[in-house]
């Protein structure tokens, strides 16, 4: 297990990645919490619950469950969370521990933040897009209607515990999905992470899960370590969007049914590669690198069918545009990216009706 901090305005707090991760949560002061409360989903807990209650030495927590899937992203499952909590006596004092993927994550961060002002909480995530990116970094939120994440808060967890155990009961899409996010550090982070994706991509399979620790752990270290120095989006936690930007108008346009959140950041980075090639900041061997490695991960769903002109009028409406300008994360070569708001419609449009056509 490796062990990671994030500095946080306040505080500082661990991310554990790797095998005993769950059992690190011994050496946080859990003690001293009026009471312990587990928001997740019930298919999950019922296959996990009583391994991690054996590794953490809990005894006393309470489980709240919410249904599966983005519909749980909302106001009215906060409010529901909340009123649970409550009955259930959560005090200012109680701690959460958010169980799941990127939904539970994001739902149990967000419910933390505002329940009575605001109460501890703790990330174990459960699928490799969460452990790698989501659980890190105290970005919350719900969404509003069409809008992902409209609402939100910045609100850090306590702890981290990311157990790659747990990620060997994810069906294959799933687990793939999560490495398009992986791939995404790769790039960020420069050659030799990416030359090790390259050589280990047809072992991205949930049979494979253990192995693939160190892999997880890398990419993790790659968030902690972006988020610790700009932990509000200042600016270079903008980087992190790379591929995003299209990802969501991708997830939006299509109702959020034909493409996991992976799957969407898979054809972002494919898109706005390309894009890179029409402003000329990319060149063309090392874009067919990064895109190479991106088809490696996994198939993805076909493009077809949406519209041009949604995607475009999505575009602006991601929550990182300001004053209507997006701000692009182009990459320029593996270890280097640019951000930039000068890019032209005429060149963003070109780049995906490219991609569509399967160029």
């Amino acid at each position: 297990m490796q062990r990671f901090w994030v500095t946080s305005k306040g505080f500082k707090y661990c991310v554990n990645a790797g095998h005993g991760a769950w059992r690190a949560f011994a050496d946080f002061p859990h003690d001293g919490y009026s009471a312990i409360f587990i928001l997740t989903e019930k298919p999950l807990w019922e296959r996990w619950g009583k391994r991690f209650l054996r590794d953490t030495k809990l005894k006393s927590a309470r489980a709240v469950f919410v249904p599966s899937g983005e519909n749980s992203k909302s106001m009215a499952m906060a409010e529901r969370v909340g009123a649970d909590l409550l009955q259930l006596r959560a005090d200012r004092r109680s701690l959460l521990l958010a169980f799941g993927g990127g939904v539970i994550g994001d739902l149990g961060g967000f419910v933390a933040s505002i329940y009575m002002r605001g109460i501890d909480y703790v990330q174990i995530p459960t699928t490799v897009l969460a452990q790698v990116d989501s659980a890190i970094g105290g970005k919350t939120a719900v969404n509003v209607r069409a809008m992902k994440n409209l609402l939100g808060t910045f609100y850090p967890p306590r702890l981290v515990l990311a157990e790659p155990e747990v990620l060997t009961s994810l069906d294959e899409r799933s687990f793939r999905s999560g490495f398009f996010e992986v791939a995404k550090h790769a790039i960020l982070s420069g050659p030799g992470f990416f030359r090790q994706l390259e050589a280990t991509s047809s072992y991205f399979l949930p049979k494979h899960a253990r192995s693939l620790a160190d892999t997880l752990a890398r990419a993790a270290k790659v968030k902690v370590d972006v988020v610790s120095r700009d932990e509000r989006e200042a600016g270079l936690r903008r980087v992190l969007n790379l591929g995003h930007t299209f990802a969501h108008a991708l997830e939006e346009a299509s109702g959020y049914r034909r493409f996991s959140h992976g799957e969407a950041v898979g054809w972002g980075i494919l898109i706005v590669l390309r894009l890179a090639e029409l402003l000329g900041a990319v060149e063309r061997a090392e874009s067919e690198r990064i895109a190479r490695l991106v088809r490696d991960i996994g198939p993805l769903p076909g493009l077809r069918g949406l519209a041009v002109r949604r995607i475009l009028d999505l575009l602006p409406q991601d929550k990182k545009a300001v004053g209507g300008r997006i701000h692009w994360v182009i990459p320029e070569r593996i270890g280097k990216v640019t951000i930039s708001d000068q890019v032209p419609t005429s060149l963003v449009e070109t780049a995906f009706r490219e991609v569509q056509r399967g160029r």
